[in-house]
């Protein structure tokens, strides 16, 4: 019995995935339940497991394609053997392009969702939608938006017949079809230089130079002499767009304070061990940090808010994205109800994502909905950065090193654990006072810290 494999709907704002590798060949005998392949949406990276026990029969979408969900990818013999011969790879050919454009009806926009962030920068942020040279939004892939580039064509003179209004690859190549006016050729050039984030590709507008970062990009690997030009992972594409998207949106300022650790790593230090034997999970200084942050957001619900529109959204949850560093990129999930918590269930809960995380287990709720975001360049022995804001929050917090350094206290010298903490912050909607006011909040509670962790 055949059993078709089919691209998942990893999320209720996701309409399409990107194979990024398959964990079987075709005639590999594969369990129910055991990772098949591995893809990337906008939201997470995913290993999608087998919908059956048999073998592997035929893989219909190779590596590196971008299909909507619900997509036929390959199919499970699920009464055969190991010994079954091997199916080729196959690329679905495109279906017969018409004559014109398809002309569809105007989609009935769903209600705005404002409390739908995935946190980057440091972490992740929702993948924006892409915009004509009209400014208005369109709902698009990233393989979309390379061919409109390629043919020269602006995607705001589309109709998408896809869910939502979106613009298929089949939409494009009906355009195309139909005469869409091929893209200028660049200047011919020795070798070719690297691809800068901030510049446009020819014909594209300043709202689009997102889509000329993806196209910059060479698809394989190229060797010249002493330098080598790597394509961009579908995950470093996603991070690089949402970073240029966040620094277009929002009014990024930043404000910077120092906080004496002092009394909190004296703390930790008599505890951890006891806290692992007892809990079975290390203790970080993490949870120390999102506990503050959450009595600086209740102090100052400002920075608990996301902007939709000219309204501004002032949640009453509040969910802490934490970044993870990984091999392949960087996800941000979230601590949902961080207020809730205290710092055992902080840390496991911290713990349990991050752990996920590396195995690519993470479910897409489980890296959206952040209200705040926290960043720990400072593991890594940063003294302190200035993160990009993860959309649609209003800020981001970064925490540096905690180091001993001579401080003044009472007119005298002293060694401290000393830690220098940064707010990047939306100016649209947060002001400098308030930014200020909640890092003396955060400044405050650390240094004394009265919350016992046994």
């Amino acid at each position: 019995m055949a059993v078709d494999i089919v691209m998942p709907q990893m999320g209720e704002s996701i309409f399409e995935g990107t194979i990024t590798k398959w964990l079987k060949k075709p005639g590999d005998k594969v369990e129910r339940d055991e990772p098949l392949f591995e893809i990337s949406t906008d939201k997470v990276d995913a290993e999608i497991p087998s919908p059956s026990a048999g073998v592997l029969k035929e893989i219909k979408v190779g590596e590196g394609q971008t299909v909507p969900i619900q997509t036929i990818v390959g199919v499970i013999d699920a009464a055969g053997s190991a010994a079954a011969a091997p199916a080729p790879v196959k690329t679905a050919a495109p279906p017969p392009a018409p004559a014109k454009a398809p002309v569809a009806a105007a989609p009935v926009p769903a209600p705005p969702r404002p409390a739908a962030p995935v946190p980057a920068a440091a972490p992740i942020a929702a993948a924006p939608a892409s915009s004509g040279s009209t400014g208005e939004r369109i709902h698009s892939s990233p393989l979309v938006r390379r061919m409109a580039v390629e043919h020269g064509i602006d995607l705001s003179n589309v109709t998408g017949t896809g869910a939502g209004g979106r613009i298929s690859k089949q939409d494009i190549e009906a355009v195309i079809a139909a005469g869409g006016a091929p893209a200028a050729a660049p200047a011919a050039s020795s070798r070719p230089a690297p691809p800068s984030p901030t510049a446009s590709a020819p014909g594209v507008s300043g709202g689009q130079a997102h889509v000329a970062l993806e196209t910059a990009v060479p698809r394989e690997k190229m060797y010249f002499g002493n330098y080598e030009v790597q394509p961009m992972s579908a995950m470093r594409l996603r991070i690089a767009e949402h970073m240029v998207a966040s620094k277009r949106v929002s009014a990024h300022v930043y404000s910077v304070d120092e906080i004496d650790m002092t009394k909190v790593a004296a703390l930790r230090a008599r505890s951890k061990d006891e806290f692992e034997k007892r809990y079975e999970t290390k203790l970080t200084f993490m949870p120390f940090f999102v506990k503050a942050a959450v009595a600086g957001l209740r102090s100052f619900p400002t920075l608990n808010a996301s902007l939709d529109g000219t309204n501004v959204i002032l949640h009453k949850e509040i969910n802490i994205g934490i970044a993870v560093a990984l091999d392949w990129g960087l996800l941000v999930p979230v601590v949902k109800n961080a207020d809730e918590k205290n710092i055992l269930g902080i840390q496991r809960n911290m713990n349990d994502l991050a752990e996920r995380a590396r195995s690519k287990k993470l479910k897409p709720e489980e890296v959206q909905e952040s209200t705040f975001s926290i960043t720990n360049p400072g593991v890594f022995g940063g003294l302190f950065g200035l993160p990009v804001i993860s959309q649609p929050n209003v800020g981001i917090l970064g925490l540096g090193a905690i180091e001993k350094r001579p401080v003044v206290i009472n007119d005298s010298i002293a060694i401290r654990s000393m830690c220098y903490v940064t707010l990047s912050y939306d100016h649209r909607v947060v002001d400098g006072a308030i930014a200020h006011q909640f890092l003396h909040k955060v400044k405050e509670t650390l240094e004394n810290w009265s919350e016992p962790v046994l």
